[in-house]
């Protein structure tokens, strides 16, 4: 983030401690309703909010991003827990009954998911009432943008996840609560599309997401996890693949990755050079993304986007949307095989350019193209096979592996446990998964 942004950055950190009550209960009331009030009904005030969403998604160990990551990466074999005194990173790697309520890691992902939820909707009720409608639609546009990776994580990880805000809430299946982040970004995107966003407002937060890219990315994504095939394609083929979307780093707000896990060498670190995948899914013998993602130093550690301190992490790859091509074609009511393997060929034959400012990061697999030919489940079987080196520790594998029914002794939880501290204080909370 930028040196320029740190005034709202400032300004947020008061207003959370101002309006936040404990996170479980996912009712931020705030003892000073005035300054609230003020925040909330100020261009500058909402901005520092949003500015503050990123914030809270992105960086530190407690945010969303990095607590996401390694709960998923150890849980699907990505990743290991590289020192048994991390007591929460060693239960996730032993799995099953050792992971409860009671695990700090995944508390990260609910109480942060929780709380970015709520800004974003003061944000998003908010903003409305504006005056300036370009600033508007940038400050719904960009908390849309949190408030659906909150959404999303939420529904990847708990079979149910929470309607609202508030004490006692109710909940909704997994399916609506991706559904809920379609529609959230449906409503940005039509107002960006009647409000162009304002340039004032993109030179007041940090610079690096593509806000309609990233939109439409995400759209694509969840909408692929509903098996909603028509609009996962169509929103895939919105995103303008020529373009980076990331999130930013500067000397106050580093790589979480970097920070707490490649430079201590203490946390989390690759399984191994196969990233944990076994059987048809080893990677290809000289796929350029192995060394990309990964580094032997000793032993195999993180490399890629978790290289170095103010390294950007991807908000999406252009890979990824070109797999979501390649997943809808293959599993739409009529497969279309030729046109799954035209966009499955295009991430299998990209050549790694060495250049990281490119669209991709520099990255590429630079095999030689499959030829075929190839049933619906053989193209299926290499789409996930894909999917695991392309999209390594993005956060995303265990919902491919639902997705693409692999076996349940391939993972180490199906679906976690809800917090303690939620179960605690809602009576409504579900009863936990048995595995």
């Amino acid at each position: 983030m930028k040196n320029s942004r740190s005034k709202y950055i400032r300004y947020i950190f008061f207003f959370a401690l101002a309006v936040s009550l404990a996170a479980c209960k996912k009712e931020y009331l705030n003892p000073n309703g005035a300054v609230a009030d003020d925040v909330l009904l100020s261009a500058r005030g909402l901005t520092g909010i949003t500015v503050g969403l990123q914030k809270n998604f992105s960086t530190t160990r407690a945010g969303l991003l990095y607590a996401a990551i390694t709960v998923n990466g150890i849980t699907t074999n990505e990743l290991i827990s590289v020192n048994t005194g991390n007591t929460n990173e060693d239960r996730l790697m032993t799995g099953g009954v050792q992971v409860d309520g009671t695990n700090s890691v995944l508390l990260n992902v609910w109480t942060s998911s929780n709380k970015i939820i709520f800004d974003a909707d003061n944000v998003i009720n908010n903003a409305a009432n504006l005056a300036d409608k370009g600033l508007a639609s940038g400050l719904i546009a960009h908390a849309s943008i949190f408030k659906a990776l909150a959404l999303g994580n939420l529904s990847e990880f708990w079979e149910k996840v929470p309607a609202g805000t508030g004490q006692n809430v109710t909940f909704i299946t997994r399916a609506e609560g991706f559904n809920k982040a379609i529609a959230t970004i449906d409503n940005a995107l039509a107002l960006i599309a009647a409000n162009p966003i304002s340039t004032s407002f993109l030179s007041n937060i940090p610079t690096g997401v593509d806000i309609p890219n990233t939109l439409n990315a995400l759209k694509a994504r969840y909408a692929l996890f509903v098996g909603n095939y028509a609009l996962a394609l169509s929103s895939a083929n919105a995103v303008d693949l020529t373009k980076r979307s990331s999130l930013t780093y500067d000397a106050q707000n580093l790589n979480p990755i970097f920070e707490i896990a490649t430079s201590t060498n203490n946390v989390i670190q690759p399984k191994n050079l196969n990233l944990g995948q076994t059987g048809a899914n080893i990677p290809d013998a000289g796929d350029a993304r192995i060394p990309f993602y990964t580094v032997v130093s000793t032993t195999v550690r993180i490399n890629g986007f978790g290289a170095a301190s103010l390294a950007p992490i991807p908000v999406y790859l252009p890979g990824e949307m070109t797999l979501i091509k390649a997943e809808a074609y293959a599993r739409q009511a009529t497969p279309n095989l030729g046109s799954s393997l035209t966009e499955l060929n295009k991430v299998v034959t990209r050549p790694a350019t060495g250049n990281v400012l490119d669209a991709n990061y520099g990255m590429g697999a630079g095999l030689p193209s499959l030829t075929g030919p190839y049933t619906q489940q053989q193209l299926l079987d290499l789409i996930f096979k894909h999917r695991c080196i392309e999209l390594f520790m993005s956060g995303l594998k265990l919902e491919d592996m639902r997705r693409f029914n692999q076996p349940l002794a391939d993972r180490k939880r199906n679906f976690f446990p809800y917090p303690f501290a939620e179960r605690d204080n809602n009576t409504n909370t579900p009863a936990d998964p048995t595995f």
